[in-house]
């Protein structure tokens, strides 16, 4: 099935217990493909990504996101309920509250990666430092 682009992937019900697909194998299945296009559209959008970057250090709250990344409190919630559903993020209840946390090291790691790459290119800095 080929990515239809505007839904956000949806996160497995239960978690594998192992990954199950082998890095050594040159081909991906569709699903895997169709699921990873789905996380990388969520992320070509610059708030996102900033309230995303914002993430990796713990949790925060929709005001402080938005600062971080240079909206309003109304569009980061817009934003961070998409990567909710995209699963991406997670966030819990503290009274009134929303706080926000990545959810788990690949995004963390992803980010890094991404966002290392780009600088590389606007730096000029070779790729394989």
């Amino acid at each position: 099935m080929a990515h239809q682009g505007a839904q956000p992937p949806t996160p497995a019900a239960e978690p594998a217990p192992e990954h199950r697909h082998d890095p050594a194998d040159p081909t991906l299945p569709d699903q895997v493909v169709d699921t990873a296009v789905g996380f990388l559209d969520l992320l070509a959008e610059p708030s996102r990504l900033r309230l995303l970057w914002a993430l990796r250090g713990g949790e925060l709250g929709v005001t402080a996101l938005a600062e971080t990344a240079g909206c309003t409190p109304t569009a980061a919630s817009q934003h961070l309920a998409k990567l909710r559903l995209g699963g991406l993020v997670e966030q819990r209840a503290e009274g009134r509250a929303r706080l926000y946390r990545l959810r788990g090291g690949h995004i963390r790691r992803l980010l890094e990666e991404v966002v290392g790459h780009a600088d590389h290119a606007v730096r000029g800095i070779p790729y394989d430092l």
